[in-house]
């Protein structure tokens, strides 16, 4: 018999409480609305099986996922009618599985109302465009027949810039409202988590927020409300003495100005740790930062030491990652720097 498989030599440190704060944050933030949570992309890569009943038990009632797969991972875990699926019914398989399941559909055009209508219909969500020219049908198809014999619990739409300053934010408003007067539904939403902070009247019955439940900053504004929720952790493999003018890494991109002390952790590229952080990631121990030096390569990155003596093969090195401050470093995008964590990660 196998002993107990071994744990990983990368783990993602997540704050569960953090995560449960900032929902509730952004609940009273929605004002009169209520906050529902996007748990997509496993919950933006945190791990939806941990997150939901997090959320669940901070209060969450609404749960939006863009595939039906995701919805059926979670049916077992809050109110299957609670889970909506945001690309809606490509099939009749997928009729099927929101019929039997009762998960929620989201639908997006003529093709799914007809397709939903034909099997029996029933409780779905409607998402209307008001911008975006993405998912949802137009303001003009709310008046065909079809559309306006659905049972629609929440009428949507989507912000295409709530965290910018734009005059897109109060004509999409304008456009939501008007599709509102426009079509019978129980519940309306429209603000993600930027929208939240734009203020009451992007609320309405329900709020989405996403990146902000997970420690993203989509307004400054927001920033003292939010809490960091997500830090990668890497192990070190191997510790080494590196003399001045030797090289460290692939390509040669970084020559040791003097003596160093470096280590080898269990991080890389294929881990959603890209090559954007060579030459800048920086990692932390006992208060000490831990530059990162050369090039990340696919399954490892070589930090400096010099400044930690302590640390041996063996020990534990956390990234810095609050969302904001890597996205200005990284280049990338707050949600592109959850959603690329790879699965190596235990979480």
């Amino acid at each position: 018999m196998l002993p107990e498989f071994p744990a990983p030599a990368l783990r993602l440190d997540i704050d569960r409480d953090a995560i449960a704060a900032n929902w509730r944050a952004l609940d009273r933030l929605s004002g009169a609305a209520r906050a529902g949570a996007a748990v997509k992309a496993n919950a933006y890569g945190l791990g939806a099986r941990q997150v939901v009943p997090l959320l669940h038990e901070a209060g969450c009632r609404d749960f939006f996922v863009a595939h039906w797969a995701e919805a059926a991972e979670l049916a077992d875990l809050a109110d299957p009618t609670s889970i909506a699926v945001l690309h809606g019914p490509l099939s009749d398989g997928d009729v099927a599985f929101a019929r039997a399941s009762g998960v929620v559909p989201v639908l997006n055009s003529l093709a799914q109302v007809q397709r939903w209508t034909a099997a029996g219909g029933g409780r779905c969500h409607l998402m209307v465009d008001t911008g975006m020219n993405r998912l949802g049908v137009t303001l003009a198809e709310l008046g065909e027949e079809a559309v306006q014999a659905l049972d629609i619990d929440v009428l949507l739409s989507h912000l295409v810039s709530s965290e910018e300053e734009t005059d897109l934010n109060a004509r999409q408003c304008r456009r939501w409202n008007e599709a509102r007067g426009a079509v019978r539904h129980a519940r309306a939403s429209l603000a993600n988590s930027g929208g939240i902070a734009l203020g009451p009247d992007y609320h309405g019955d329900l709020t989405r927020p996403g990146i902000a439940l997970y420690g993203g900053i989509p307004r400054a504004e927001m920033a003292p409300l939010l809490r960091q929720v997500a830090r990668p952790q890497a192990a070190v493999l191997q510790v080494r003495d590196v003399a001045a003018g030797e090289t460290v890494g692939y390509n040669a991109t970084f020559t040791a100005p003097h003596a160093m002390r470096v280590g080898t952790i269990a991080i890389g590229y294929a881990d959603g740790y890209l090559r954007c952080w060579s030459g800048k990631g920086v990692f932390h121990a006992a208060g000490v930062r831990l530059p990162v030096l050369g090039r990340v390569s696919m399954d490892m990155s070589v930090i400096d030491l010099s400044a930690a003596p302590e640390i041996r093969e063996g020990d534990w090195v956390a990234a810095e990652y609050a969302l904001p401050e890597a996205a200005v470093t990284s280049g990338l995008s707050q949600y592109e720097l959850l959603t690329s964590l790879g699965r190596r990660f235990g979480r």
